[in-house]
């Protein structure tokens, strides 16, 4: 292993990936970069996210081939993946950021410098008048909220999110945005007309989800919403669009952004967050403890509710490297944390040979809504943040401590 602790800029090679070099860099400023053999995944200290960039690129330029086939302009939605030290490379594939708030696009501006956009359903003054400052379209979840911030938007595009009231969700009501009662988007029948000064239109409907559902969203949302259609310059689709999925149907998504465009002149946007860092990313974990109440039970130093809150959530079970379903296997585990919550579990995991203390376990597809939504309950530390290069380097770009812990507190 070795340790980089000089501040020292030193020049990149210009025969290195461009990639590598900006990791270095960032590492380098940090004073903790630390390679490693990839096959000596022991050395990798836990809790640690570790984020494939190999897998990462595979999936930029799957996004950048739908952008050039179809003409749209495909935006990292920051909320599900927020790794600034990746920006430059993402943004050789794709058009640029989205955000959720005044944070994010801050991030996306400084980070990525492309076209920024930000969707909220509400803002405040103070944040309107910078968010006008730094961002390109600037969509409004209601009539009310653009009348009211409208004289500070004169030179940025506006759009007005929709509520096209068609549900396509299965057993994730959390994720449905056109749910009963739903607070996000204008439905028809409160949009009498659409105000002077609005340029675009959006809708944000799907959960990891394949093109047969946005297009049988974006004809339910045309059958109420043509004639808006026509007064405005672009749509934006929104995300939840599964497109680096193996069984997306690419096909399908093309051919519907062709007809927009042909039927209504208009640009097209989608806000894809899952399928840019898809099956990208890693959490390792070392077994602290094994105890035994009814069955064997593993306690980690990676948490759901700390670490990857959507496993509650959702909930859902990740995947673990060289594990399967309980009793698929000759030995069975449930799997725990380290904190006082009596239900942060993760699951029941089988594994061909007893797990031992010590042991490193590699969670999968732990790049998405993870470092984004994870905390410091009960103290317990952020992982680390790591990424693996093309040419099996693993190097870490980022490690916190107990002054991350404190300083959110007072």
């Amino acid at each position: 292993m070795r340790i980089i602790t000089s501040t020292t800029e030193e020049p990149v090679d210009e025969n290195k990936d461009n990639m590598t070099a900006y990791i270095e860099e960032k590492a380098s400023e940090t004073m903790i970069s630390k390679k490693m053999n990839p096959m000596l995944w022991q050395q990798v200290p836990t809790p640690c996210y570790v984020i494939d960039v190999k897998r990462l690129i595979e999936n930029l330029e799957n996004l950048q081939s739908v952008e050039q086939k179809s003409g749209c302009h495909i935006l990292l939605a920051q909320k599900a993946f927020s790794m600034y030290a990746l920006y430059p490379l993402i943004g050789r594939y794709i058009s640029g950021t989205t955000a959720s708030g005044l944070y994010e696009a801050r991030l996306g501006r400084e980070e990525m410098k492309k076209e920024n956009h930000v969707f909220a359903p509400a803002y405040k003054t103070e944040d309107m008048k910078e968010l006008v400052k730094i961002c390109d379209h600037i969509i409004f979840n209601s009539v009310a909220q653009y009348e009211k911030h409208k004289e500070l938007c004169a030179n940025v595009s506006v759009g007005l999110r929709i509520n096209p009231q068609h549900s396509t969700q299965e057993g994730h009501a959390i994720y449905d945005p056109c749910g009963y009662a739903s607070r996000l988007g204008v439905v028809r029948s409160e949009l009498k007309e659409l105000p002077g000064g609005i340029e675009g239109l959006h809708f944000h409907t799907l959960c990891e989800q394949n093109a047969d559902d946005l297009v049988s969203t974006f004809h339910a949302f045309e059958k109420q919403f043509a004639q808006e259609l026509r007064q405005v310059k672009w749509l934006n689709l929104g995300g939840g669009h599964h497109i680096t999925r193996k069984d997306y149907q690419i096909d399908q998504l093309i051919e519907l952004i062709g007809y927009i465009k042909n039927t209504y002149q208009l640009e097209v946007y989608l806000e894809p967050g899952e399928a840019i860092a898809l099956d990208a990313g890693y959490l390792v974990t070392e077994v602290m403890d094994i105890v035994h109440n009814d069955m064997d039970i593993l306690i980690l130093d990676a948490s759901a509710a700390c670490h990857m809150p959507d496993v509650l959530e959702m909930p859902y079970r990740p995947r673990i490297i060289g594990a399967g379903e309980a009793n698929e296997y000759a030995h069975t585990y449930r799997l725990s944390s380290v904190t006082c919550l009596a239900g942060d579990v993760i699951g029941d995991y089988s594994f061909k040979e007893e797990v031992h203390i010590g042991q490193k376990l590699i969670f999968e597809d732990m790049a998405l809504y993870s470092m984004v939504k994870n905390n410091t309950f009960n103290g317990i530390p952020l992982p680390t943040i790591a990424v693996e290069t093309e040419d099996g380097t693993i190097t870490i770009v980022k490690e916190f401590g107990y002054q991350d812990f404190k300083g959110r507190l007072s």
